[in-house]
């Protein structure tokens, strides 16, 4: 198993530097490279040598093991996309003699967590010659700022009401606006014609580095946690199970769009993901067969008990950092869990040996939903849900134990391997 405190710095490292899809699949392709892993263009001949490969398609990443037999498939799978601010295709606005910028909800965020937050700018920037290029503005360039409490007196008892329109809109700036503004400042940051800038991708990003805490530093707070955990664990796995030289095939997919609901191109509810594994298991005669004898793991993040709101979880079933990976069971298939996948992570757990703790919400409080079930009803393949339990999900900043990450990657690649 990996050090905790080593990983856990690791998983620091990982997220600071992915602000946006685009980044985080950046920084994995470089770690899978640095491992000897090669590209599969979409548009060449897939190749049938055996070594490390991956596939980019805009936020979202494939990688696999390619082997010279066809194997049964375990697949990890994540999602590199957190709720954010989006910026509208026209970005510049103002008033009151303010400079701002316009900007659309993207996911279900806790929207007061933004407010009074020193703030960057990222996402790619694409050129009228057919290419894109990523830029990250990593200093304080936006805020979005708070109503004094002299003005709206009542906020601490009648609770914060924010009209995503109106009251999220961030500054940047005094002065008059103008059109083009925002587009060439980061025309200069990216070392780009403004001129040439025919579109962009670009969301806010917090700019408070991870951090532990705790008496102990037993804990780790740091942005998108959900999901870049899972999508960091994922990856380590992956090359982990090098080592191994398994009788697997083992698959890491990190889809964009889950925050949005995964009806995308590049979403779990998208081809990409089908395409690859009918190749990896020998075309699409063949497929029905490996398909019955693979298993996927669909990992995001879990909602820790709360302290201050215990009466929220259920009783029975509550999950605590460092305990060991949560896996997460809904009746009603909200997440893809059943008991023979169930007990595969079980196995890899007590392999792997760390803990593992279930995970099921209350009656009266209905649960979210992840990319696992929208595996198993696209591809058949049977798929479990787990992840690391965190606090504030959907904060500009949550929190998780330190040896979470770990434990996961070390479960994980037992899962990526195992043959049973």
């Amino acid at each position: 198993m990996h050090d905790v405190a080593d990983l856990a710095l690791d998983l620091a490292d990982f997220i600071s530097a992915s602000p946006t899809p685009y980044h985080a699949v950046a920084e994995a392709v470089a770690r899978l490279t640095a491992a000897g892993f090669t590209e599969q263009a979409e548009t060449a001949e897939w190749g049938t040598t055996p070594g490390g490969r991956y596939l980019v398609r805009d936020g979202t990443l494939l990688a696999w093991w390619q082997r010279s037999e066809i194997a049964p498939l375990r697949i990890f799978a994540a999602h590199t996309d957190s709720p954010t601010l989006k910026v509208k295709p026209l970005p510049d606005t103002g008033a009151g003699g303010w400079r701002q910028v316009a900007v659309e909800v993207y996911g279900g965020a806790l929207w007061n967590s933004w407010l009074d937050r020193d703030l960057g700018l990222a996402g790619r920037l694409s050129l009228y010659d057919g290419t894109s290029v990523l830029v990250n503005v990593a200093r304080p360039l936006l805020r979005v700022p708070q109503l004094a409490i002299h003005l709206d007196r009542s906020v601490n008892q009648g609770g914060l009401t924010l009209d995503p329109q109106q009251n999220l809109l961030p500054i940047w700036g005094l002065g008059s606006y103008g059109e083009g503004d925002l587009l060439a400042f980061l025309a200069d940051v990216a070392d780009v014609d403004a001129g040439e800038i025919a579109a962009h991708d670009l969301v806010v990003h917090d700019l408070t580095p991870p951090a532990r805490l705790g008496e102990h530093g037993e804990l780790l707070a740091a942005p998108r946690l959900d999901n870049l955990s899972s999508v960091h664990a994922g990856i380590t796995a992956l090359v982990d199970t090098a080592e191994r030289d398994p009788s697997t095939t083992p698959v890491f997919v990190g889809f964009d769009h889950e925050e949005i609901g995964s009806a995308t191109a590049t979403g779990a509810a998208g081809p990409l993901l089908e395409t690859l594994l009918t190749h990896l298991a020998g075309g699409f005669d063949a497929r029905s067969r490996v398909f019955a004898a693979s298993r996927a793991l669909s990992c995001d993040v879990t909602h820790a008990a709360h302290p201050n709101y215990l009466h929220l979880h259920d009783p029975g079933h509550r999950a605590l950092p460092n305990q060991g990976p949560s896996l997460k069971v809904n009746a009603n298939q909200r997440y893809a869990t059943d008991a023979p996948g169930a007990a595969a992570w079980q196995r890899a757990c007590r392999t792997a040996g760390v803990g593992s703790q279930f995970f099921v919400g209350r009656n009266t409080v209905p649960c979210g939903s992840t990319v696992g079930p929208i595996i198993a009803t696209r591809l058949g393949i049977r798929t479990v849900d787990v992840g690391i339990p965190v606090l504030s999900m959907h904060s500009a900043r949550e929190l998780c134990g330190v040896d979470d990450p770990a434990h996961l990657v070390a479960a994980s690649t037992e899962f990526l391997t195992d043959a049973t």
